[in-house]
């Protein structure tokens, strides 16, 4: 303190005395003035703090007090001072510089405007940084003064200098220093010069070293660089790719809170482009944000997790890898805890790029690309297996549902690292006390790992059996059903059936219908995926104890064992196939409904499954005679399965026999009969019958068109609107409307021509649904 005190006085006395001197001998004063400013501006560039401090003091004092006496004389001495030698008396000068701006009033400042811009210009190229560091602050204090006069004549020259190899090492830093005193001012003058695109790769390193400098004073301008980098990422030279790369790391990652908007908006905006070169590096950068940043993003995160899934079906497979890269790390950056909440918007995201792969493939299993890379399913299997093990019912529910839907877009081999990790904490949750709903969606997910995981299920075989066979017991009908699917699922990959099908069989006993029901549905799926592994003495057994329940009371128990038998029947003895078909043409003439309706119901299944033992069997007449017999019972289910039936044995005449009109003739008589039936659900389903054979071979069916064309005219008209249109899709494929002009001509003979143009205009193959069989209620 009494240092400090002591220089005070010091220069208190120095600057009366200078009063004294200028008030008197003016000639003196311009003689002692640069031997004055000489120590000065030494004493400026000392290493000595303390001597610099009394320096600037001193200066600032002179120029105060003194005023427009000595700003004549020292602003030439400055000036001049920057061509010295001595790196340290340049930065003393452009220190001096600095208290003489801040010392002096604005309107003495203007007066020599001319000369003290030239001179800081030229320090803000100095080929020393501590020099430029220093005009740095001066040009902040020429601002003060100068305003946009200070901008519009320096920063031109130093933009311009970027462009001359020898110095724009010195020009880039001097507008460094300039930003990092005045950011908001000057960047809106820097930045439209160095993103003019193409962008060189002198630009894009200027980028990365302004927005250094710059930080958050970049929130505002990233919709003027991020474009420009964003495309400079994909150029085709190396050098111009490298830079711009990190150019935008060094820009995403020096913004503040108040950007992060901003920059997701250019980021979203990147992702959508037309170019994929463009989609590739916007991706690129959200997971590089996410990963590097130290704000707090987890509001930011669900919208990029959402739109970087859809953007794994992108049709650039490198823009894919890509996306898949950055969800990984976006996902990686988010607390586990927070993790289930995204299960519902991933799930939305996931069907989003289903519907965007399907529209592109039109047909076909639809695979997400993105899911079919190794580790595919790395990012989000987390999510759900967070909410699975964590969550609440409802949410244990959403996450076992979306394990499933996962699944169904990944790859075999993509899927084959996690099946274990999925399938352990499915089953572990399925054997909890929780809702039906939670089971249902757990079997349901269980069957799709199964039919896609296969083998790599085998650990888990045992553990699978016991759960989907406790869920047959299970209270609800919905788990029952579920259970059974996936136990009919499993048993494909099961190399010891005939033990299953024994406890099946022997649940059978059980009293409750529903629950015999279900272990009817497991076992005909268990026959249908691995009956050619059963032994012959359990299929037998399943024989005779299901040739009885095809006559019973519950309409499922009795479809679900006719279905069986259908299926059991390809591994029957001939003497077993002709007993059991004596015996069903025998029930056919029964007087109980049920009967009838059983021994229909497994003729048309034996005629799905395996149609020609009795097309070539001796009681083929009797069975048809029986079909044509039931075709006219008052029950209308019983009518309903004798016209699937003759429906079954005409498709099967139509391939195996096709040049035999005569048979076809008769079958399709009595189909044409069906189509008029009092019920509309025979008559509609004779006329998908009918369609079916036409699908696969309408020549064979269209030389009866005198048979069923007036019939179907009218079911074209009929009142039911299902009838109707499987009437119209029944025309389409019988009168081949979609194959040309004369078709839709010849058809006018039974229909109306506004009929005929009409139906030819449909989809052809949109009823292809149709086709499939409804084998849960029909057998």
């Amino acid at each position: 303190m009494v240092r400090t005190d002591v220089s005070l006085t010091v220069r208190q006395a120095a600057l009366h005395v200078w009063k004294t001197i200028v008030a008197n001998t003016p000639k003196t004063l311009k003689e002692i003035m640069p031997v004055l400013m000489n120590t000065l501006i030494s004493s400026l560039a000392s290493s000595s703090s303390e001597r610099r401090q009394v320096a600037v003091r001193s200066l600032g004092e002179l120029v105060r007090k003194l005023g427009d006496r000595v700003l004549p004389l020292i602003v030439p001495i400055l000036s001049q001072g920057l061509i010295d030698s001595n790196p340290s008396r340049r930065q003393g000068v452009c220190i001096g510089l600095s208290e003489v701006m801040a010392s002096a009033g604005k309107s003495q400042l203007l007066t020599f405007m001319d000369e003290l811009i030239p001179t800081i210009r030229t320090a803000l190229c100095d080929s020393m940084p501590e020099v430029r560091e220093s005009a740095g602050m001066a040009f902040s204090t020429l601002y003060k003064s100068a305003g946009m006069q200070a901008i519009d004549e320096i920063i031109p020259t130093l933009l311009h200098a970027l462009e001359d190899e020898q110095m724009a090492d010195t020009a880039l830093d001097g507008l460094k220093q300039i930003l990092s005193v005045r950011t908001t001012v000057v960047l809106p003058h820097i930045l439209p010069k160095l993103v003019n695109l193409p962008l060189n790769s002198f630009n894009a390193h200027a980028l990365a070293a302004l927005a250094e400098v710059a930080g958050p004073g970049l929130d505002f301008h990233l919709g003027t660089v991020l474009p420009a980098l964003l495309s400079a990422m994909s150029d085709g030279d190396e050098d111009v790719q490298t830079l711009a790369k990190k150019a935008a790391e060094t820009v995403v990652l020096v913004i503040d809170e108040e950007g992060v908007e901003s920059l997701i908006s250019e980021l979203l905006k990147g992702v959508g482009d037309n170019q994929a070169s463009i989609r590739l590096s916007s991706a690129y950068l959200i997971g590089y944000f996410f990963q590097n940043s130290k704000l707090y993003l987890v509001d930011e995160a669900p919208i990029m997790i959402s739109t970087l899934i859809i953007l794994l079906s992108d049709t650039d497979s490198a823009t894919v890898e890509v996306a898949w890269e950055a969800l990984s790390r976006v996902i990686s950056s988010v607390p586990k805890e927070v993790l289930p909440s995204y299960i519902k918007l991933v799930r939305d995201a996931v069907s989003t790029s289903r519907d965007k792969e399907r529209r592109k493939r039109k047909g076909g299993p639809v695979l997400i690309p993105g899911f079919c890379l190794p580790k595919a399913l790395q990012p989000v299997v987390p999510i759900f297996l967070q909410g699975l093990i964590s969550g609440s019912a409802e949410l244990r529910e959403q996450a076992a549902l979306g394990i499933g839907e996962l699944i169904e877009v990944t790859s075999e081999q993509a899927l084959k690292p996690f099946v274990i990790p999925i399938t352990g904490p499915l089953i572990r949750i399925i054997g909890d006390r929780f809702p039906w709903q939670v089971k249902n969606a757990i079997l349901s997910t269980l069957s799709i790992i199964i039919q896609k995981g296969g083998m790599a299920l085998k650990p888990f075989l045992p553990q699978l059996q016991t759960t989907f066979i406790k869920c047959l017991q299970d209270n609800t009908r919905t788990v029952r059903s579920s259970a059974a699917f996936a136990l009919g699922k499993l048993s494909a990959i099961s190399n010891r059936v005939d033990p299953l099908v024994g406890d099946l069989l022997s649940g059978l006993q059980a009293d409750d219908a529903g629950i015999r029901e279900a272990i009817l549905r497991a076992l005909e799926g268990v026959i249908k995926n691995a009956g050619k592994n059963v032994s012959s003495a359990v299929q037998t057994r399943i024989f005779n104890q299901l040739k009885d329940m095809i006559y019973d009371n519950d309409d499922l128990v009795r479809s679900s064992s006719a279905s069986i038998l259908g299926i059991v029947s390809q591994y029957l003895e001939d003497g077993q196939i002709s007993e059991v078909l004596k015996e069903l043409t025998d029930s056919a003439s029964s007087s109980s409904w049920t009967t009838k309706h059983g021994s229909v119901l497994a003729i048309s299944s034996i005629l799905r499954h395996n149609p020609a033992i009795i097309y070539a069997s001796p009681l083929f007449t009797v069975v048809v005679n029986s079909l044509k017999s039931t075709l006219k019972d008052e029950k209308f289910p019983v009518r309903e399965s004798s016209t699937r039936s003759l429906g079954r044995l005409l498709l099967h005449q139509i391939q195996s026999d096709p040049a035999n009109t005569t048979v076809h003739s008769a079958t399709l008589a009595s189909l044409v009969t069906a189509m008029q039936d009092d019920s509309s659900e025979v008559r509609r389903r004779a006329l998908s019958a009918v369609k079916a054979a036409a699908k696969v071979n309408s020549a064979a069916v269209i030389i009866h068109v005198s048979l069923f064309g007036p019939v179907l005219a009218e079911c074209v008209k009929d009142g039911s609107a299902t009838v109707r249109f499987a009437a119209e899709r029944c025309a389409l494929h019988t009168f081949q409307l979609t194959k040309g002009a004369e078709n839709v001509q010849a058809a006018q003979k039974y229909i109306t021509g506004l009929d005929a143009r009409r139906i030819s205009k449909l989809p052809e193959h949109s009823d292809d649904s149709e086709d499939g069989e409804d084998e849960s209620v029909t057998g």
